[in-house]
């Protein structure tokens, strides 16, 4: 006998946790699944863009106009995710004064605020501009953070009664007479929080109705009923450099073309990006000179950045869709407007509706517009009020500087910490006294890491996301052991190590493209941090005198070492670099 819901939302990214949170708000009993953590797929794998609209404002003013009205809208809700940093169109000589002009009509027809400076006074708000950047149009963009956006629209969600699954893949759709009636869900582990070592089960929960949130992967969800969602997956790079060289939004103003933005994020700059369609969401060649392309080309915005330090890189899919027949051939061109495929009226199979296409800037409106479709399936009446209540952590702005000043944190901790938490920093950082940093390069404390453990269980990777944790220069270096520790005495040493494990190799698969200069230098010294001191590399302790030690000096000795059952924990960090 399976498990019940109203309704059943799948994909954990945005769009998945802003329809839970705006269903469990209107009363409806429902329970989100994700196979991984949240913000799994594209959501994770974004540049941190709060679009202003001016992106679109001359290839898509409808989306643009959409941008533009959403931004407000999450500076208000959600003010301890965004950072306000600006936004710069930047004009090189070799670029269009016509399309210049194009881009600062459409602006205004799309009641998108802009300015336009000249070479000189765009200079003045970013030094490190190039000398030969003419002018410059400022609009309100700004930076988020889509983790800490997702996490709050699902804590929301569970505040008003919703279930939220992480670590749950939807294995097949339930079908009974035609309709689906629900999914089969894998657990990796148990219920709720992830928990290493636990093992994990199978679910068929039943639903009224079934969204389909999934993103890129939104096509396999809709394989499993025979219906053909068609979605067009794809790829771009984004690279990631050790500071700020900027503090506001630079984008490059042409009409397309890769590598034309940077994002300060955080303590980083996110560099980005590409564009090319690709087949699998899950499976695309990573390639270095992608790296290269974005780093060469928007140097020629700031030079800086060819003296800067690239501390990872990574890539996302972006889940484009168009309607069939519309044939464009260049993904460039396809359209970031968001659709609602009701499948019961478009192939005959009620039961579930796929929402595809979109950005995270309009999570929120795309949200709305299905839980609106979905309410009236249901025959529920109350309206959505995700536009006008704030998301936990951003109810009452005059916590952060109140909360500083009570638990007397240094600059940069103490801002750091209170802009994570936003609302929540006096209780959080009250659990724990006294509370040293466990992260130093973000300057994460420990009732910070604990806070999150509560909610995350074991998984360290969903730590780093509520936390930033492990996520600064040092890639996990000097952190990842201290983040492990703080699971004792909750949990065992093998789960910690297990934990700690995953950690260690999901921060090496963005370190992989960038091993070079000085990045070489601090991968190999986080190398020898974890292989050596901590023992990570599998080394046996000399302490066993039937261990022939002088033939594991010549090299041999590899059965000595797994009869005396040396460790494996490092395994599969070591296994990563050889990907």
């Amino acid at each position: 006998m399976g498990t019940r819901t109203e309704v059943l939302v799948i994909g954990g990214g945005s769009t998945g946790c802003g329809v839970v949170r705006d269903l469990a708000r209107r009363g409806v009993d429902v329970t989100l699944v994700e196979k991984g953590n949240l913000t799994n797929g594209t959501t994770g794998r974004m540049h941190g863009l709060l679009h202003s609209g001016g992106r679109y404002a001359v290839s898509d003013q409808a989306s643009a106009r959409e941008c533009i009205e959403e931004n407000r809208v999450l500076r208000d809700i959600a003010g301890h995710c965004v950072e306000e940093t600006g936004g710069l169109f930047v004009k090189r000589p070799e670029d269009s004064e016509e399309y210049f002009q194009e881009k600062l009509q459409g602006c205004r027809d799309c009641d998108i605020p802009a300015e336009v400076l000249t070479g000189e006074e765009a200079r003045a708000r970013e030094p490190y501009l190039a000398h030969d950047v003419e002018k410059a149009i400022a609009v309100p963009d700004a930076a988020v953070d889509p983790f800490r956006l997702c996490v709050a629209n699902a804590v929301d969600a569970e505040n008003h009664g919703a279930r939220i699954e992480t670590h749950a893949e939807v294995t097949d759709l339930l079908v009974e007479s035609g309709e689906i009636v629900g999914a089969t869900v894998r657990h990796a582990s148990g219920k709720g929080p992830r928990e290493h070592g636990t093992p994990g089960e199978e679910e068929e929960i039943y639903a009224d109705h079934v969204v389909n949130a999934a993103g890129a992967w939104a096509g396999r969800i809709g394989d499993f009923a025979g219906l053909d969602v068609a979605v067009r997956p794809s790829k771009g790079v984004m690279t990631v450099m050790n500071t700020r060289q900027v503090d506001t939004v630079v984008n490059r103003c042409r009409p397309k073309g890769d590598a034309d933005i940077i994002v300060p994020h955080e303590t980083a700059c996110i560099l980005g990006t590409t564009d090319e369609e690709v087949g699998d969401p899950e499976d695309y060649p990573e390639e270095e000179w992608e790296v290269d392309l974005v780093i060469d080309t928007l140097s020629e915005l700031v030079p800086i950045l060819q003296e800067a330090r690239t501390i990872r890189s990574f890539w996302g899919v972006r889940p484009l869709y168009e309607p069939p027949g519309t044939g464009t051939q260049d993904p460039t061109d396809i359209t970031r407007d968001y659709f609602t495929l009701d499948h019961a009226e478009r192939d005959d199979v009620p039961g579930m509706t796929s929402i595809v296409g979109g950005k995270l800037t309009t999570y929120r409106m795309m949200a709305e517009s299905i839980t609106d479709h979905v309410c009236e399936k249901l025959g529920v009446s109350a309206t959505c009020d995700t536009a006008d209540v704030p998301l936990p952590g951003s109810e009452r702005e005059g916590d952060i500087e109140a909360a500083m000043e009570r638990f007397g944190l240094r600059s940069p901790v103490a801002r750091r910490s209170a802009d994570r938490l936003g609302s929540r920093t006096e209780d959080v950082l009250a659990s724990c006294d006294p509370n040293p940093v466990v992260c130093s390069c973000e300057g994460v404390t420990r009732a910070e890491v604990r806070d999150a453990i509560e909610q995350a269980g074991t998984d360290l990777n969903a730590v780093r996301l509520r936390t930033r944790a492990s996520m600064g220069n040092c890639q996990g270096g000097r952190c990842a052991h201290r983040m492990a520790a703080e699971l004792h005495p909750e949990h065992d040493e093998e789960s910690a190590r297990a934990a700690l494990d995953e950690l260690r190799g999901e921060r090496w698969k963005g370190q992989r493209h960038a091993l070079w200069g000085e990045q070489l230098s601090q991968a190999m010294l986080n190398h020898a941090l974890h292989g050596a001191t901590l023992n990570e590399d599998g080394d046996p302790a000399r302490t066993d005198a039937s261990v022939e030690w002088d033939a594991f000096d010549d090299g041999a000795g590899a059965d000595a070492e797994d009869a005396q059952g040396g460790s494996t924990a490092g395994g599969d960090a070591e296994g990563a670099h050889g990907d």
